[in-house]
């Protein structure tokens, strides 16, 4: 049974239970529905990790003022709140880190095809969607970035936020090299061009203080500027990628509420 919250104009807020036989555990999922939409089908859906972090921003406000406007087209958000095991169902699928990290990776992208997705289709009696989307925080947004990627066919955008590109394959002590040892921008280089993947990137300045090659640039800012040249090395051009860098910005969930509405806008703004 899911617990509802009603907001004054634009939408409803309802929790959810999906229980997962590949993450063996139950999941929290978060809908945040447009009230008034007369055809379901062109609706757009984006998916969120860490969405036990939205209501601190708080999200639902978020989008409910952008609807209200009519600022935006209309979207469902599902917020999925991450597990005990975040650093496991977390990462990049086809390899974990090298402490091992992201080991569960695979079995939370199952879960996101075989039992997410077909949850929101039979709860919300919507067919199909007009475009589906993921987005993510840190962590989160590797993971998400993992996920459509390699599922290019199934999106066509991604919200980065602080993104945690270092992931690596390769300790610093045993001879890391940017070049070779990031996971993500590996995945990126051995990959396949596909002209509708869009891509959002959000960074703070103060997102961390790590700055290992001594450029002054600060490591999270490096890692993502890097997987952007590996982007347009593939054949992306800047139409479909959104850079913002936030002067003031930290790696917390205050900054990337700030952030939220950009990435709403650049993604499903009215025309």
């Amino acid at each position: 049974m899911a617990d509802e919250k009603l907001m004054a104009d634009g939408i409803l807020v309802e929790q959810n239970i999906v229980t997962s036989s590949f993450l063996e555990r139950d999941v929290i999922v978060d809908a945040y529905l447009p009230k008034s939409v007369q055809h379901p089908e062109q609706m757009s859906l984006l998916l969120i990790n860490d969405g036990q972090d939205l209501p601190k921003m708080p999200f639902d406000e978020i989008l409910d003022k952008l609807i209200i406007e009519d600022t935006i087209d209309p979207l469902m958000c599902i917020g999925i709140h991450c597990g005990l095991e975040r650093k496991m169902e977390y990462g990049t699928a086809n390899e974990p880190d090298y402490q091992g990290r992201g080991a569960r990776a695979m079995a939370y992208t199952q879960f996101v095809f075989e039992e997410l997705l077909p949850f929101i289709h039979d709860t919300y009696r919507v067919a199909s969607f007009k475009e589906k989307s993921f987005a993510g925080f840190s962590l989160g947004a590797l993971s998400a970035l993992d996920i459509v990627w390699n599922h290019p066919q199934e999106f066509n955008k991604v919200g980065l936020f602080s993104g945690s590109f270092w992931w690596r394959n390769k300790s610093y002590k045993h001879g890391y090299n940017d070049a070779v040892n990031r996971i993500m921008h590996k995945q990126i280089r051995e990959g396949e061009y596909h002209e509708w993947l869009q891509f959002f990137f959000e960074c703070g300045a103060l997102d961390e203080t790590k700055d290992r090659n001594h450029n002054g640039i600060i490591d999270s800012i490096d890692d993502t500027l890097d997987l952007i040249k590996e982007l347009h090395l593939k054949g992306y051009p800047e139409k479909s990628i959104r850079y913002l860098e936030l002067p003031e910005g930290r790696h917390d969930v205050f900054t990337w509420g700030k952030a939220f509405p950009d990435f709403l806008k650049w993604g499903w703004g009215k025309k």
